[in-house]
């Protein structure tokens, strides 16, 4: 079940780099809610309330109630715009969503059991290939994380997403079997692998 919260936003009647200037100035950050086949409403939403879910993880994915002159709207973040120089957060883009609306997103993907993994214990490297999936999900679906298990992986052996479990309903939106993760020899392994039948095989002096 994707996590949710509420902002509490106002509407902005007018818009441009003048407007937008003042309302920083007030803390405050511009946006704009659109999608669900109604006209984009602008809006402005507490700069350091946002930055704060901003970076508390998981941003893109879950859903946000906005508090809107004494309405609600569901919404889920699509995007967002940080100052180049300062990283002032400057604009926040949402779409409307509800219990029917299907998202596309990038799922961040955790691995597990390295410290099981029989390939790590050789020396072997957790090599990730995928740290984030794309799914066509249900917007009130959408998963914190994908779990990776790689607790019975050797050396040379990969993990395909073929092999991960989805959420119900939830759909890849790249359809090939590809791998997120392999573990692979470390460079000191593989020389000491090398290197003793090597040693076995030299003539006796």
């Amino acid at each position: 079940m994707a996590q949710t919260y509420e902002l509490v936003a106002s509407p902005r009647d007018r818009v441009g780099k003048g407007s937008a200037r003042a309302l920083r100035r007030e803390g405050k950050t511009p946006a704009v809610v659109y999608g669900d086949k109604q006209p984009p409403l602008s809006i402005a939403v507490d700069t350091k309330e946002t930055f704060l879910k901003l970076h508390a993880g998981g941003f893109l994915t879950h859903v946000v109630t906005l508090k809107v002159d004494g309405k609600e709207i569901k919404a889920l973040p699509r995007d967002y715009q940080l100052d180049p120089v300062t990283d002032f957060l400057v604009h926040v883009d949402f779409i409307r969503v509800s219990d029917t609306t299907k998202v596309t997103v990038d799922v961040p993907v955790h691995f597990v059991g390295q410290d099981k993994s029989n390939g790590i214990k050789r020396g072997g490297v957790l090599n990730i290939t995928a740290h984030e999936v794309a799914l066509l999900v249900s917007a009130n679906n959408i998963p914190e994380h994908l779990t990776v298990d790689v607790s019975t992986l050797d050396i040379g052996d990969s993990v395909h997403i073929s092999a991960v479990t989805l959420p119900e309903g939830a759909k890849l939106v790249d359809h090939d079997d590809f791998s997120v993760a392999t573990i692979v020899g470390s460079a000191a392994g593989t020389s000491e692998e090398t290197a003793a039948p090597a040693a076995a095989e030299a003539p006796k002096a």
